[in-house]
Protein backbone atom coordinates (compact mmCIF):
# COMPACT_ATOMS: atom_id res chain seq x y z
CA UNK A 1 0.00 0.00 0.00
CA UNK A 2 1.31 3.43 -0.83
CA UNK A 3 -0.07 6.47 0.95
CA UNK A 4 -2.78 6.57 3.57
CA UNK A 5 -5.54 4.00 3.77
CA UNK A 6 -8.83 5.27 2.41
CA UNK A 7 -12.23 4.26 3.70
CA UNK A 8 -14.15 1.90 1.45
CA UNK A 9 -17.89 1.36 1.72
CA UNK A 10 -18.39 -2.12 3.24
CA UNK A 11 -21.71 -2.37 1.37
CA UNK A 12 -19.77 -2.30 -1.90
CA UNK A 13 -16.38 -3.74 -0.96
CA UNK A 14 -15.45 -6.85 1.05
CA UNK A 15 -13.88 -5.01 3.98
CA UNK A 16 -14.66 -5.18 7.70
CA UNK A 17 -12.89 -3.72 10.74
CA UNK A 18 -11.04 -7.01 11.26
CA UNK A 19 -10.67 -8.43 7.75
CA UNK A 20 -10.47 -7.42 4.09
CA UNK A 21 -10.18 -9.15 0.75
CA UNK A 22 -6.48 -9.43 -0.15
CA UNK A 23 -7.29 -7.79 -3.50
CA UNK A 24 -7.96 -4.57 -1.55
CA UNK A 25 -4.60 -4.53 0.28
CA UNK A 26 -3.33 -1.81 -2.05
CA UNK A 27 -6.20 0.48 -0.99
CA UNK A 28 -7.10 -0.22 2.62
CA UNK A 29 -5.30 -1.26 5.81
CA UNK A 30 -6.85 -4.13 7.76
CA UNK A 31 -5.50 -6.25 10.64
CA UNK A 32 -5.96 -9.35 8.45
CA UNK A 33 -6.45 -10.12 4.77
CA UNK A 34 -7.97 -13.21 3.19
CA UNK A 35 -7.73 -14.68 -0.28
CA UNK A 36 -11.16 -15.59 -1.65
CA UNK A 37 -12.10 -19.27 -1.70
CA UNK A 38 -14.23 -20.04 -4.78
CA UNK A 39 -17.46 -21.75 -3.73
CA UNK A 40 -20.76 -22.67 -5.32
CA UNK A 41 -24.27 -22.34 -3.90
CA UNK A 42 -25.74 -25.82 -3.38
CA UNK A 43 -29.02 -24.70 -1.81
CA UNK A 44 -30.95 -21.47 -2.39
CA UNK A 45 -29.83 -18.90 0.18
CA UNK A 46 -30.20 -15.25 1.09
CA UNK A 47 -27.15 -12.99 1.02
CA UNK A 48 -27.51 -10.79 4.10
CA UNK A 49 -25.86 -7.55 5.21
CA UNK A 50 -24.94 -9.07 8.59
CA UNK A 51 -24.64 -12.48 10.21
CA UNK A 52 -27.94 -12.10 12.09
CA UNK A 53 -31.06 -13.83 10.75
CA UNK A 54 -32.91 -10.50 10.78
CA UNK A 55 -30.18 -8.65 8.83
CA UNK A 56 -31.20 -6.96 5.59
CA UNK A 57 -31.48 -9.30 2.59
CA UNK A 58 -29.20 -8.04 -0.17
CA UNK A 59 -29.84 -10.76 -2.75
CA UNK A 60 -31.22 -14.25 -3.17
CA UNK A 61 -28.65 -16.77 -4.37
CA UNK A 62 -29.77 -19.62 -6.59
CA UNK A 63 -28.43 -23.12 -6.97
CA UNK A 64 -25.16 -22.95 -8.91
CA UNK A 65 -24.38 -19.29 -8.18
CA UNK A 66 -20.78 -18.41 -7.37
CA UNK A 67 -19.65 -17.17 -3.95
CA UNK A 68 -16.14 -16.08 -2.96
CA UNK A 69 -15.75 -16.92 0.73
CA UNK A 70 -13.41 -14.85 2.91
CA UNK A 71 -14.38 -15.97 6.43
CA UNK A 72 -16.34 -18.71 8.19
CA UNK A 73 -17.78 -18.34 11.69
CA UNK A 74 -20.84 -19.50 13.63
CA UNK A 75 -22.34 -21.39 10.70
CA UNK A 76 -22.06 -18.42 8.33
CA UNK A 77 -19.73 -17.56 5.48
CA UNK A 78 -18.77 -13.97 4.73
CA UNK A 79 -17.75 -13.14 1.20
CA UNK A 80 -18.87 -11.83 -2.17
CA UNK A 81 -21.65 -12.90 -4.55
CA UNK A 82 -22.47 -10.95 -7.67
CA UNK A 83 -20.22 -8.11 -6.55
CA UNK A 84 -22.04 -7.73 -3.22
CA UNK A 85 -20.33 -8.55 0.08
CA UNK A 86 -22.47 -10.34 2.63
CA UNK A 87 -23.21 -13.39 4.75
CA UNK A 88 -24.78 -16.71 3.75
CA UNK A 89 -25.35 -19.94 5.67
CA UNK A 90 -22.24 -22.13 5.40
CA UNK A 91 -24.45 -25.17 4.75
CA UNK A 92 -25.65 -23.58 1.48
CA UNK A 93 -22.12 -23.64 0.02
CA UNK A 94 -19.64 -26.18 -1.31
CA UNK A 95 -16.09 -25.69 -2.50
CA UNK A 96 -15.88 -25.24 -6.24
CA UNK A 97 -13.91 -27.88 -8.10
CA UNK A 98 -11.09 -25.86 -9.69
CA UNK A 99 -9.36 -28.76 -11.43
Amino acid sequence: MSGPSRPLDPRQHPVRRDLADIRLAEYVFAPHYAAPLPMVVIAPAELRAGPEEEAEILATLALGDSFEALDFAHGKAWGVAGGLPGYVPRAALATRDTR
